[in-house]
């Protein structure tokens, strides 16, 4: 499975990884997700060992021994008081079941709530390593957008370097132009350097968040498109989809159900227990002549006093509900604030998006006139430098007010626990 998705990732058109696909593989591939899943088939376990309290046991005994007795240990009289050395051969098959004991019972059952509150943890945890890897992502694609605008930013003042040598041999602009055009020149050709430092560092970094080896190659997808009708209109609406879909809190509210169940086990001991049992054995002299006998009997215990120990596992198990309890009103406070962050954050990352593709229009127009005047000989280089950073300013901003967009997107969902439903295009 792991070399084809190596090739797939590899052989994969130029939008093969997009940011629902980044997400998908951290929520399958991460580490802690793995634990988790493990973690659920631990709790699988333990019901099965629950189970085995009230179902039947079943034990087979054999035997062989050679042996004398002394006669008078038991009150008979015999001459020399020790019977001369004999075999005894016995065979024995013992059976007990469980018929009532609600105890264990309720020890079953809460073991079984407990398999239900680990396969929740192991959504909570895919929840959060597909955010982390869906972070990774935009990053990556941020800092993969962010070497593109340093290439366009080396274009251009490559551009005006040249506009300014050939300035400067007409005799239009002196000398002092020509040695800015040189500057900011070498400065776009160091933040491109930078730029792609940064784009190699990110690529690494989410490799490491899907899981995959750090020499993997990867194509990104850089559509960040946004999905309007993914998320709730207004904060209220958002704070009651997150109360109901988020898989830790259901995973709280479960381990308090399972809490409830054990407090129930602890105070059922109080009560009578009823077990069924037998067994069969044959034993004699000589293993070809064996005598059989039996006994059957149903046996009941009634627990009275254990010095007071099941009613202080009742008491500590309470408070241990209680501490549950908290826990719960914690977390629902936290889905609170968290969808209500979501919706302030998604309004002004959109506003933002929009003010910056606005500002690099501006920018890019700006730059333009800057480089005609400076043409015309009516403007000097430092107008011309201005415009020029002014344009990488505003395509950063670009660069992130996308990325941005689709930051708040992906916190969004993860706040509302539904991050398996955003895509990266409408």
């Amino acid at each position: 499975m792991m070399a084809l998705v190596m090739v797939l990732l590899a052989e994969a058109p130029a939008d093969s990884l997009t940011l629902g696909d980044a997400i998908g593989l951290g929520r399958s591939r991460a580490v802690a997700v793995t634990l988790a899943r493990l973690g659920a088939r631990v709790a699988d376990a333990r019901v099965g060992q629950r189970r085995s309290d009230v179902l039947p046991n079943v034990s087979a005994a054999g035997a062989a021994s050679r042996q004398t007795r002394n006669l008078e240990e038991f009150g008979i009289p015999f001459s020399g008081g020790v019977t001369d050395p004999f075999s005894v051969f016995s065979f024995q098959l013992r059976a007990s079941q469980t018929v009532f004991d609600p105890a264990a019972f309720g020890r079953l059952r809460a073991a079984k709530d407990s398999v239900v509150a680990a396969g929740l943890d192991v959504e909570t945890a895919g929840l959060l390593a597909g955010t982390t890897a869906g972070i990774a992502f935009l990053r990556a694609v941020s800092a993969e957008e962010t070497v593109g605008a340093r290439e366009a930013d080396s274009v251009v003042a490559a551009r005006l370097l040249k506009g300014a040598e050939e300035a400067l041999g007409a005799g239009v602009t002196p000398a002092i132009d020509l040695t800015r055009s040189q500057v900011q020149f070498s400065s776009a050709r160091a933040q491109l350097a930078v730029a792609r430092n940064l784009r190699a560092r990110a690529r690494l970094d989410l490799l490491r968040a899907l899981d995959f080896p750090p020499d993997t190659a990867v194509v990104l997808s850089r559509s960040l498109a946004e999905d309007r009708a993914g998320l709730p209109a207004n904060a209220a609406e958002a704070i009651r989809f997150g109360l109901d879909h988020r898989t830790d809190l259901k995973a709280e509210r479960q381990r308090l159900e399972v809490m409830n169940r054990g407090r129930s086990a602890i105070r059922s001991e109080n009560l009578p227990s009823l077990v069924a049992s037998g067994a069969y054995s044959e034993s004699g002299k000589e293993a070809g002549n064996l005598k059989g006998s039996y006994v059957v009997q149903l046996g009941f215990s009634v627990p009275i006093l254990d010095g007071f120990r099941r009613q202080l596992r009742v008491r500590e198990q309470g408070l241990r509900i209680e501490a549950q309890e908290l826990r719960v009103r914690d977390l629902e406070h936290q889905i609170d604030t968290d969808a209500r962050q979501a919706m302030l954050d998604l309004a002004t990352a959109r506003e933002q998006a929009a003010l910056a593709e606005e500002r690099g229009r501006l920018a890019e127009r700006e730059l333009r006139q800057a480089e005609e005047r400076f043409k015309a000989g009516v403007a000097g280089s430092l107008e011309l430098v201005a415009a020029q950073g002014g344009l990488v300013t505003a395509r950063d901003a670009v660069i992130q007010g996308r990325v941005g967009l689709a930051l708040a997107r992906v916190n969004g969902y993860r706040a509302l626990g539904v991050l398996d439903d955003i895509r990266s295009r409408p």
